[in-house]
């Protein structure tokens, strides 16, 4: 017997594998000569090892085996293992004294390249209107704009089927997190038509959030939205409960992999819905393929950008955020910036990069690492180069780098500006000189009152959410370190703004070199801080690929071309 499914069965095959040819014997007799060539008499062991290497070089295998030694002296050299100078002591008889090279990004050097550019910034006329009105340019070709119920939904199926069972997932992590678990699930539920039950969330060890869906999404507003493409309700019926001694937990947990296909779902999922009327998937994170077909992607799209918008008090105040934000703006058009600042205590001590706390920073990182991560940067073996790590552009932007970014850029110090962020570490040092660039600038502690944000202190996941909102309404959203937050937020923007991000996001490997050079002048600065804007303006209308998120880059997956231009809104603030 098998089940209604919204997804045929695809036949599929196999690449043989086949073997490499042999080799040929010229390489044989080409050894043999470059041996006699290279063939004396080594009278030391430095003449034998510039033979041996010689040798190898001429040698086909030798070649491959010589270039990965050369590649880790090269690297060597440049992380420092082998990193030096030399001169003559004077004071010593003209013994050779060899001093340590300070390497590329292991000092931060940020405060003093400010220092030099600051007073160059404050000379800089007041300009911030136009350059939140010009940051973005208007856009000649055709238009995106949403389109799931037009084509993709209804290219799969037309009504709700009668349900093959219940699938119960339990979503992991942090808000965003959890937001592509829910989604997902909406896309597995639909693919087997199955009924969803209302997602659980686990209490991460990280998060420590003890929120419950309904704490943080419209509950009601989700399932109606999705009433004609999927099932969902609030609990398990009390029949089915019973059936598993009104334990969810007796509900057997199928282990699925990460990224498996649909292929996998209706071959190995299905059957065991059908015979079971109710499976769980614990967890759920990252567990649906990102390729999958139209359709299913489509009701990705509608649970993403229309079915989970969040509970009332959250949107309430949220509302009100925007609003404040606006009026704070209104020397600029009511328009203002939004910044994503990864500066907290933990992810500092994740990356393992060094800044300008001396050996106080260093105590208090190792005590976040060791609490955090047990042993995990202690590991036998394991070299930490916090130079290399700067210059590879993984250090979180200090609020110090993400203000000169922004002065470069052409926003000076009339600009609004809001920090989406959790606890910024040693906030009162940090923050200092950002507020010194942008005085107008707003978090959700200034912009709303204590008794406000009582209800959602202690419940990080409803506290990001106020970020979230108020970030989306931004006319510029900046992002300084990755990670869902803003991978979702980019792509919720580029929804709302007619396919266009309107995303800040910085080369990191350039930025390093520039705040790693005492002599870089304030016009150099400012050339290539804008050449960085022009080239996120470029990318913000970006189509997804194949390996790509639907979450970050919803066109064409979500959104069509439409047959004529449509120009942004500008700060939309719609909430619904």
């Amino acid at each position: 017997m098998h089940g209604y499914s919204r997804l045929g069965n695809g036949g599929g095959g196999r690449n043989n594998g086949l073997s490499s040819p042999p080799l040929s014997p010229r390489f044989r007799h080409g050894r043999s000569k470059m041996s006699a060539t290279f063939s004396f008499r080594s009278e030391n062991f430095v003449e034998r090892l510039v033979w041996m290497m010689l040798s190898a070089m001429f040698r086909r295998k030798g070649v491959l085996l010589f270039a990965p030694l050369l590649y880790i002296s090269v690297m060597l050299l440049y992380m420092g293992s082998l990193n030096f100078d030399t001169r003559v002591g004077g004071g010593d008889g003209g013994r050779v004294v060899v001093d340590e090279k300070p390497l590329p990004g292991s000092v931060y050097r940020s405060p003093q390249v400010f220092e030099r550019l600051w007073p160059f910034m404050q000379a800089e006329p007041h300009s911030a209107s136009n350059a939140l009105m010009n940051a973005w340019h208007p856009k000649s070709r055709l238009g995106w704009s949403p389109c799931l119920n037009e084509s993709m939904l209804k290219a799969g199926f037309s009504e709700v089927q009668k349900s093959n069972g219940y699938l119960i997932i339990e979503a992991n992590g942090g808000l965003n997190q959890q937001r592509l678990s829910i989604c997902d699930a909406v896309a597995v539920a639909g693919l087997l038509n199955a009924t969803l039950v209302i997602p659980m969330f686990h209490l991460n060890s990280v998060w420590r959030d003890s929120s419950k869906f309904g704490d943080i999404f419209d509950e009601e507003y989700f399932i109606h939205a999705l009433r004609s493409s999927v099932n969902v309700v609030s609990e398990l019926p009390e029949d089915v409960l019973q059936k598993f001694d009104n334990n969810i937990s007796n509900i057997v947990n199928l282990r699925v992999k990460a990224w498996s296909s649909t292929t996998y779902y209706l071959e190995k999922v299905l059957p065991k819905l059908l015979e079971l009327g109710a499976v769980r998937i614990a967890p759920f994170s990252n567990r649906l393929a990102r390729a999958v077909p139209s359709h299913i992607q489509g009701l990705r799209c509608l649970a993403n950008f229309e079915a989970l918008r969040f509970s009332h008090p959250i949107r309430t105040l949220a509302e009100n955020m925007v609003d404040r934000m606006v009026k704070n703006s209104s020397s600029g058009g009511g328009k203002y910036i939004s910044v994503h600042l990864r500066f907290e205590e933990d992810m500092v001590a994740f990356s393992c990069c060094i800044y300008d706390g001396g050996e106080e920073e260093k105590h208090e990182m190792d005590i976040a690492r060791e609490r955090g991560w047990r042993g995990k940067f202690n590991k036998r073996g394991r070299v930490i180069r916090p130079g290399a790590i700067r210059m590879d552009g993984k250090c979180p932007l200090t609020p110090l780098e993400v203000g000169m970014m922004l002065r470069g850029m052409g926003f000076d110090k009339t600009t609004s500006v809001y920090v989406a962020a959790g606890k910024i570490y040693r906030a009162e040092k940090y923050m200092a000189p950002l507020k010194q660039m942008f005085p107008r600038l707003e978090t959700k502690e200034t912009l709303a009152s204590p008794d406000e944000l009582a209800p959602f202190r202690g419940h990080s996941s409803r506290l990001a959410a106020l970020d979230y909102t108020v970030c989306l309404h931004s006319e510029a959203f900046v992002t300084t370190q990755g990670g869902n937050f803003p991978h979702f937020l980019m792509g919720h923007r580029r929804y709302m703004y007619g396919g266009h991000a309107k995303t800040i996001n910085p080369d990191k490997r350039k930025l390093a070199l520039l705040f790693d050079s005492n002599t870089v002048r304030w016009e150099n600065f400012k050339r290539q801080m804008r050449d960085m804007l022009r080239h996120s303006d470029q990318k913000g209308i970006e189509l997804k690929k194949p390996s790509g998120s639907l979450y970050t880059f919803p066109m064409p997956d979500c959104m069509c071309k439409q047959a004529e231009t449509k120009e942004a809104n500008g700060n939309k603030t719609n909430f619904a």
